[in-house]
């Protein structure tokens, strides 16, 4: 058997089974716990040799003991002893998380919290997940601590964002925990105590009472009709075109999504409908408005940027996941090019103009995308006098996209 024990925030471990002949853990933890005498001791570090180690032992059917911080069970080592072992041959007795305490710190609910992890992993979902949703817990790591989470939130549109850091929880001499904006984080050097960054819109932390824990779940229904949005003169991706698009930009948590030529901003505020973080790149001043109030309208977060594409592109830090190109000129060739060159996994056009398609096109393939497209022709319902109805055609438009292909690495499953 493997007892795994969490620590909670700082406090001392629950008792180690005196039988226990192998006892793993991190050092602090090794040094807090009463341990059997004869008890061989590892300190975690490289996971694979202790598991290892464990492997030999309980084989053997010699107990172990492992120590880890907080629940075990949540971002913890449970998952790596449950996929060796199986559960079955685990007694987990958890602590108390960091992200639990922090949020217990702040006075606030988290069941409604999106909790991301950094700690070993890329930023970018955590920061995108900040900028998509009031109530963020960002476990940390080296790398990845506030500073870093600042810097990013600071220069993407996070600027309105609160973070709270928890450094040391439950320790009672060291314990910190303290408000900051983004920039502030960006600009303080946090040592390694910290473990746990919360991410708030604090106008909207505290939330509605919660059925489902976690982010909200995704709406009922999306492609919402035009009358949803306040646009100028049925200037405005349509639903059925709007409805093919979100399909192929494929919008979810941790992600970005650019809306370029964003017109009224409705396949940005969908994306962030469906859990993305999203931006709206327009060059009219009166849509760059309309494209606020849309968001507002849907209870979302874009980053709005007034400028001219593909040159307001470059004010851009952050690539994204998918673009969404709207509308069309002359210079949209260039436009889709400069989208290709950043965009992780797709990029989706939508054109009126027949003659436009084959440069498009063109763009997408030479940046290495695999393309294809649709020509989308809709009729909608339409009343006549006499309680009759018709069928109103609507503008036929083309629908382009361009997907990257996976790296091969993807394809075989092999890591590098």
């Amino acid at each position: 058997m493997i007892t795994v024990i969490g620590t909670g925030t700082g406090t001392p471990p629950s008792a180690v089974p005196p039988d226990a002949e192998l006892v793993v853990g991190g050092a602090r933890h090794l040094r807090a716990a009463a341990l059997p005498e004869r008890a061989e001791r590892i300190v975690l570090g490289p996971l694979a040799p202790a598991l290892d180690a464990i492997g030999t032992y309980t084989a053997a059917h010699r107990p172990v003991a492992v120590l880890a911080s907080g629940d075990p069970g949540f971002f913890g080592i449970v998952r790596a002893l449950a996929e060796r072992f199986g559960p079955a041959a685990l007694d987990v007795r958890p602590g108390v998380s960091s992200v639990a305490a922090a949020f217990a710190r702040a006075g606030l609910p988290w069941d409604d919290a999106v909790v991301v992890s950094a700690h070993g992993r890329d930023l970018r979902t955590a920061v995108n997940a900040c900028r998509a949703h009031p109530k963020v817990a960002v476990l940390t790591g080296p790398g990845a601590g506030p500073a870093e989470l600042g810097a990013a939130l600071a220069g993407a549109g996070g600027g309105g964002r609160v973070l709270v850091v928890a450094a040391a929880l439950g320790d009672p001499g060291a314990e910190r925990v303290e408000r900051v904006t983004p920039a502030g984080a960006a600009a303080r050097d946090w040592g390694s105590a910290v473990s746990v960054v919360l991410c708030l819109d604090e106008p909207r932390a505290l939330g509605a009472l919660r059925t489902v824990a976690g982010p909200d779940p995704a709406p009922a229904g999306w492609a919402l009709p035009e009358d949803a949005f306040e646009h100028r003169d049925s200037m405005i991706t349509k639903f059925e075109v709007r409805a093919l698009a979100l399909a192929r930009l494929g919008p979810r948590l941790g992600e970005l999504v650019w809306d370029v030529g964003a017109g009224s901003g409705s396949v940005a505020v969908e994306c962030a409908r469906l859990g993305a973080a999203a931006v709206a790149v327009e060059r009219a001043a009166d849509g760059v408005g309309r494209i606020r109030a849309n968001a507002a309208a849907h209870g979302v977060d874009l980053h709005v940027v007034h400028g001219s594409a593909p040159e307001a592109l470059d004010t851009l830090d952050d690539d994204p996941d998918a673009v969404f190109v709207g509308g069309g000129g002359r210079e949209l060739p260039a436009v889709v090019s400069a989208c290709a060159a950043r965009a992780r996994r797709a990029v989706v056009v939508a054109l009126a103009a027949l003659d436009r398609v084959p440069a498009a096109r063109a763009a997408l393939t030479a940046a290495g995308f695999a393309c294809d497209g649709v020509l989308l022709q809709s009729s909608r319902l339409a009343p006549l006098p006499g309680d009759v109805t018709r069928l109103a055609g609507a503008n036929p438009v083309f629908l382009l996209w361009g997907r990257r292909p996976p790296a091969p690495t993807d394809i075989e499953g092999v890591a590098q």
